[in-house]
Protein backbone atom coordinates (compact mmCIF):
# COMPACT_ATOMS: atom_id res chain seq x y z
CA UNK A 1 0.00 0.00 0.00
CA UNK A 2 1.13 3.50 -0.79
CA UNK A 3 1.57 5.86 2.16
CA UNK A 4 -0.32 9.09 1.49
CA UNK A 5 -0.80 12.23 3.55
CA UNK A 6 -4.00 14.22 3.17
CA UNK A 7 -4.57 17.62 4.76
CA UNK A 8 -8.18 18.76 4.78
CA UNK A 9 -10.20 21.80 5.75
CA UNK A 10 -13.64 23.25 5.37
CA UNK A 11 -14.91 26.79 5.72
CA UNK A 12 -18.26 28.50 5.78
CA UNK A 13 -19.36 32.14 5.61
CA UNK A 14 -22.31 32.10 7.95
CA UNK A 15 -23.43 28.78 9.36
CA UNK A 16 -25.36 27.94 7.25
CA UNK A 17 -24.11 29.90 4.30
CA UNK A 18 -21.78 29.53 1.33
CA UNK A 19 -18.99 27.05 2.04
CA UNK A 20 -15.81 25.63 0.60
CA UNK A 21 -13.57 22.65 1.21
CA UNK A 22 -10.07 21.56 0.29
CA UNK A 23 -7.88 18.49 0.47
CA UNK A 24 -4.16 18.45 -0.30
CA UNK A 25 -2.89 14.95 -1.10
CA UNK A 26 0.84 14.21 -0.89
CA UNK A 27 2.59 11.07 -2.10
CA UNK A 28 6.38 11.00 -2.38
CA UNK A 29 7.13 14.37 -3.97
CA UNK A 30 3.80 14.66 -5.79
CA UNK A 31 0.91 16.80 -4.65
CA UNK A 32 -2.72 17.02 -5.74
CA UNK A 33 -5.29 19.58 -4.61
CA UNK A 34 -9.00 18.86 -4.58
CA UNK A 35 -11.46 21.63 -3.71
CA UNK A 36 -15.04 22.67 -4.20
CA UNK A 37 -17.96 24.60 -2.78
CA UNK A 38 -21.64 24.59 -1.94
CA UNK A 39 -23.98 27.58 -1.99
CA UNK A 40 -25.81 26.80 1.27
CA UNK A 41 -24.11 24.54 3.76
CA UNK A 42 -22.50 24.33 7.20
CA UNK A 43 -18.92 24.34 8.37
CA UNK A 44 -19.20 20.75 9.60
CA UNK A 45 -20.44 19.56 6.20
CA UNK A 46 -17.50 21.27 4.52
CA UNK A 47 -15.03 19.70 6.96
CA UNK A 48 -16.50 16.30 6.12
CA UNK A 49 -16.47 17.00 2.38
CA UNK A 50 -12.76 17.83 2.57
CA UNK A 51 -12.02 14.42 4.08
CA UNK A 52 -14.38 12.58 1.73
CA UNK A 53 -13.16 14.23 -1.46
CA UNK A 54 -9.54 13.75 -0.44
CA UNK A 55 -10.08 10.02 0.05
CA UNK A 56 -12.21 9.83 -3.11
CA UNK A 57 -9.28 11.20 -5.11
CA UNK A 58 -7.19 8.10 -4.34
CA UNK A 59 -7.10 5.69 -7.28
CA UNK A 60 -6.21 2.60 -5.21
CA UNK A 61 -6.31 1.41 -1.61
CA UNK A 62 -3.79 3.39 0.43
CA UNK A 63 -2.51 3.83 3.94
CA UNK A 64 -3.48 7.41 4.77
CA UNK A 65 -2.58 9.91 7.44
CA UNK A 66 -5.46 12.38 7.26
CA UNK A 67 -4.83 15.70 9.00
CA UNK A 68 -7.82 17.83 10.00
CA UNK A 69 -8.37 20.79 12.27
CA UNK A 70 -11.96 19.67 12.80
CA UNK A 71 -12.70 18.25 16.25
CA UNK A 72 -16.07 17.17 14.79
CA UNK A 73 -14.40 14.90 12.24
CA UNK A 74 -11.42 13.69 14.27
CA UNK A 75 -13.42 12.99 17.45
CA UNK A 76 -16.13 11.12 15.57
CA UNK A 77 -13.48 8.71 14.29
CA UNK A 78 -10.90 8.60 17.07
CA UNK A 79 -13.48 8.39 19.87
CA UNK A 80 -15.50 5.79 17.92
CA UNK A 81 -18.63 7.96 17.90
CA UNK A 82 -19.22 7.20 14.22
CA UNK A 83 -19.42 3.48 14.85
CA UNK A 84 -21.64 4.00 17.91
CA UNK A 85 -24.00 6.18 15.84
CA UNK A 86 -24.22 3.49 13.21
CA UNK A 87 -24.94 0.76 15.80
CA UNK A 88 -27.57 2.99 17.45
CA UNK A 89 -29.52 3.55 14.23
CA UNK A 90 -27.86 6.90 13.53
CA UNK A 91 -28.84 8.35 16.89
CA UNK A 92 -26.31 10.20 19.04
CA UNK A 93 -25.81 9.81 22.78
CA UNK A 94 -28.75 12.19 23.37
CA UNK A 95 -30.95 9.89 21.21
CA UNK A 96 -31.21 12.59 18.52
CA UNK A 97 -30.71 12.04 14.80
CA UNK A 98 -27.07 12.33 13.79
CA UNK A 99 -26.50 15.36 11.59
CA UNK A 100 -24.86 14.87 8.18
CA UNK A 101 -25.67 11.16 8.07
CA UNK A 102 -25.35 11.17 4.27
CA UNK A 103 -21.73 12.33 4.49
CA UNK A 104 -20.84 10.06 7.41
CA UNK A 105 -22.08 7.09 5.37
CA UNK A 106 -19.86 8.13 2.46
CA UNK A 107 -16.89 8.43 4.81
CA UNK A 108 -17.61 5.00 6.33
CA UNK A 109 -17.56 3.47 2.85
CA UNK A 110 -14.19 5.07 2.11
CA UNK A 111 -12.80 3.80 5.42
CA UNK A 112 -13.43 0.24 4.22
CA UNK A 113 -11.22 0.90 1.16
CA UNK A 114 -8.32 2.67 2.83
CA UNK A 115 -6.42 2.35 6.10
CA UNK A 116 -6.85 5.83 7.56
CA UNK A 117 -5.41 7.44 10.67
CA UNK A 118 -7.09 10.73 11.58
CA UNK A 119 -4.76 13.29 13.12
CA UNK A 120 -6.07 16.49 14.72
CA UNK A 121 -4.03 19.61 14.02
CA UNK A 122 -4.49 23.08 15.44
CA UNK A 123 -6.28 25.31 12.96
CA UNK A 124 -5.07 28.78 12.01
CA UNK A 125 -1.66 28.03 13.48
CA UNK A 126 1.78 27.36 12.03
CA UNK A 127 0.86 24.24 10.04
CA UNK A 128 1.63 25.25 6.45
CA UNK A 129 -0.57 22.67 4.68
CA UNK A 130 -3.50 23.26 7.01
CA UNK A 131 -3.22 26.98 6.36
CA UNK A 132 -3.08 26.36 2.59
CA UNK A 133 -6.21 24.20 2.83
CA UNK A 134 -7.98 26.95 4.74
CA UNK A 135 -6.96 29.55 2.17
CA UNK A 136 -8.16 27.42 -0.74
CA UNK A 137 -11.46 26.60 1.01
CA UNK A 138 -12.04 30.31 1.58
CA UNK A 139 -11.30 31.05 -2.08
CA UNK A 140 -14.03 28.53 -2.94
CA UNK A 141 -16.44 30.64 -0.86
CA UNK A 142 -15.33 33.74 -2.77
CA UNK A 143 -16.27 31.98 -6.02
CA UNK A 144 -19.84 31.54 -4.77
CA UNK A 145 -19.99 35.11 -3.50
CA UNK A 146 -18.80 36.36 -6.91
CA UNK A 147 -21.46 34.32 -8.69
CA UNK A 148 -24.08 35.78 -6.34
CA UNK A 149 -22.82 39.31 -7.07
CA UNK A 150 -22.87 38.65 -10.83
CA UNK A 151 -26.51 37.48 -10.62
CA UNK A 152 -27.66 40.69 -8.87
Amino acid sequence: MKNVEIYTDGACSGNPGPGGFCAILSYLKKEKIVSGNEANTTNNRMELRGAIEGLNALKEACKVKLYTDSAYVSNAINNKWLYDWQLNGWKNSQKKEVLNKDLWEQLLDLLTKHTVTFIKVKGHSTNEKNNRCDSIARKEIEKINQINEDVK
